[in-house]
């Protein structure tokens, strides 16, 4: 169980001083502590809420189940919207550990919240996750008729290394019934990509 005094150096000033707290509340967490900085997300103070959502991916997959729970049964807009955020950190903190199907069902359905701030945080935390989401980032695109949702699923593919995306924003931009707004945001999407694609071979053997 971490100290007292861990948490409250979630609140500190120094960057430096806050990561170190969430990394020594994951090395000695329990179910208590998933309680209690899930008892956080929906705090006024930015700093203290950022590091719980932190704090809880440095936790990884045992946060994952009642971080879904909140995101699709809360009320508070901000605490869902923190919870994406978490699961996010989960899968870019831990990003040799495949992110758990419940994750993902869980972004899925959140990305049908009515909320934008919600909506969106659940769109980038898959984007995050990356090429397994891709299959339910099509889906949504293909099915939404919600214009924002569709632009931030395009922007996500921009940032997922992976030929499906490629092909999907190409098929976008040639497609004259695409809206113009969507194809716009494929057209900067795919150049972000390529840059992310080259930048990979780059840095390859």
């Amino acid at each position: 169980m971490p100290s007292e005094q861990l948490f409250e150096q979630l609140k500190h000033p120094n960057p430096n001083l806050r990561e170190r707290a969430m990394v020594d509340i994951a090395e000695t967490y329990d179910e208590q502590t998933i309680t209690r900085l899930m008892g956080i997300l929906g705090a006024e103070d930015v700093t203290y809420r950022r590091a719980a959502v932190k704090a809880l991916g440095f936790i990884g997959a045992d946060s994952i189940p009642p971080l879904v729970d909140s995101l699709l049964n809360n009320d508070n807009v901000t605490i869902k919207a923190s919870c994406a955020k978490a699961l996010a950190q989960v899968a870019s903190i831990h990003p040799d550990v495949p992110f758990p199907e419940n994750g993902m069902q869980g972004l899925k359905m959140a990305m049908e919240d009515p909320n934008p701030v919600v909506h969106i945080a659940s769109v980038m935390a898959l984007g995050v996750v990356g090429p397994p989401s891709l299959d339910i980032l099509f889906e949504t695109l293909k099915s939404t008729e919600n214009l924002g949702l569709a632009v931030a699923i395009v922007n996500a593919l921009g940032s997922i290394p992976d030929k499906r995306s490629t092909e999907v924003l190409t098929e976008l931009i040639n497609d004259e019934s695409t809206d113009t707004y969507v194809r716009e945001s494929a057209t900067s999407a795919l150049s972000r990509l390529d840059m992310v694609i080259n930048f990979q071979r780059g840095k390859a053997p």
